[in-house]
């Protein structure tokens, strides 16, 4: 291996999940330079699935969720300062404390961050939060401790259910407002959005969908007090949390010539940014939430994820490909995986449920609350759903990898599916949601933005 890939300077812009796992991977790989972790909070690494599930119900400190450490990755933690800027020619790194961080080769895992209420007054009132860090859950589970007489959850995603779930778990009253049809519509389709939907109502969540927040209401003093909707109702509330999903942290590279825009940073299936010409750079490298990237089984599409595991699996093979050389390199191709709990049923997918046209229950059924639901695109499966059935998963991820044909085949499945005849999957237009899915295929251009340039 060249030693001059295992010496030099390496800059990771972004300590959470990934900047930590790739860290901790540069090191195992043997690189023995100089590494720099920068990250915009002041807190270590933590882990963030617990925020909106544990933490809101008051089991674990907020300030207790911070990543276990596989091994030191002997960093310099550059803890609490931003990153303003990236000079690709000169190769640095710029802070907004004026620093300039120099690099030979450079990881961004930036992530996302909430997307906020778009009036800003009306943002500030006091009782108004949203929830993606350490901070924000901990003043939010402050909050429902107290005991608030009404929560107004403003988006019905898996962070916007979750929350609400953490609200009747706590016994407190709940409403949310959902654009879409249903809870989940825009990650899971239009069949298990029904029994989302149903579950929440059941839990005794008040369920407004097909409406949207117009404002929200302050008493004069700073208060948060309550909110009006399109429909001209009013819900009296005194927590509201804003769960419109979540922002890719790119804003930063906008002057850098990276192929970086609100879907986040393309990159090729080693990890690699691309330029914005879709030249691929080979000292830039990307990895977690920022990144969006090729995948075989989705047409090559450019794949957006908000997945814990992708966050995990990417930023090693980010790491390796850092230090080793091209024929040595391997390509980032892992399925998309995720879960959430919510109102006692644990709900665990694999593949791109949205990247489908059809989809099948397998198992189980809508009835029992207890199911597997495939997915599948033009005649071949592409995802798998499963609620309170997650056993199942491992079949039907071998027929995701397998490019195996839709309707699946016998197995697992514990009815005839010849008898049973696919129905629309229905996965509704991103624009008319308050949630976006946590799993998208981004198209196959990494800047839309541009025109051709001939050359002369």
């Amino acid at each position: 291996m060249p030693a001059d890939l295992l010496d030099g300077r390496i800059v990771v812009v972004g300590a959470s999940l990934a900047g930590l796992r790739a860290a901790e991977t540069l090191r195992e790989e043997g690189f023995r330079g100089s590494l720099t972790v920068v990250g915009d909070e002041p807190h270590p690494p933590y882990d963030r699935p617990p925020l909106s599930k544990q933490v809101l119900l008051g089991k674990v400190p907020a300030d207790s969720t911070a990543l276990p450490m596989r091994r030191d990755p002997d960093a310099d933690w550059r803890l609490g300062v931003r990153a303003v800027g990236l000079d690709t020619l000169e190769k640095r790194v710029l802070l907004d404390d004026g620093d300039a961080l120099p690099f030979d080769r450079l990881l961004i895992a930036t992530g996302t961050r909430a997307r906020p209420w778009p009036h800003s007054e009306e943002a500030a009132l006091d009782g108004v939060f949203t929830l993606r860090t350490r901070d924000e859950a901990a003043g939010l589970a402050e909050r429902l401790a107290a005991g608030p007489s009404r929560v107004l959850v403003i988006g019905g995603g898996f962070t916007g259910s979750e929350i609400a779930s953490a609200c009747r778990e706590r016994g407190l009253d709940v409403t949310v407002a959902e654009r879409g049809p249903a809870p989940l519509v825009g990650a899971l389709g239009g069949t298990l959005s029904k029994l989302a939907a149903a579950m929440q109502r059941n839990h005794g969540v008040d369920l407004r969908c097909g409406v949207t927040v117009v404002a929200l209401r302050g008493d004069g003093n700073g208060r948060f007090i309550g909110a009006d909707l399109s429909d001209g109702s009013r819900v009296d509330a005194d927590v509201c949390v804003v769960a419109l999903g979540a922002v890719r942290n790119v804003e930063w590279l906008a002057k850098s010539g990276l192929a970086a825009d609100p879907r986040g940073i393309a990159c090729d299936a080693g990890c690699r940014a691309f330029n914005m010409y879709g030249i691929v750079t080979d000292d830039v490298f990307v990895a977690g939430d920022v990144s969006r990237f090729p995948h075989p089984l989705f047409g090559y599409q450019m794949l957006s994820l908000e997945h814990w595991g992708n966050a995990v699996t990417q930023a090693e093979v980010a790491a390796h490909n850092m230090v080793n050389p091209g024929p040595l390199r391997r390509p980032h191709l892992t399925l998309p995986t995720f879960w959430s709990s919510q109102f006692g049923f644990n709900i665990k997918s694999v593949g791109v449920p949205t990247y489908s046209d059809h989809v099948v229950i397998a198992q189980g059924s809508l009835e029992e609350r207890r199911l597997a639901m495939v997915y599948g695109y033009q005649g071949r499966v592409t995802a798998a759903v499963t609620v309170d059935m997650a056993k199942s998963l491992e079949y039907y991820t071998h027929l995701i990898e397998t490019a195996a044909p839709f309707p699946p085949p016998p197995g697992a499945a514990d009815r005839a599916l010849a008898a049973v005849i696919p129905i629309p999957s229905d996965v509704p237009d991103p624009k008319g949601l308050s949630h976006g899915p946590t799993v998208a295929l981004t198209g196959y251009l990494p800047d839309r933005r541009l025109t051709l340039v001939q050359p002369g």
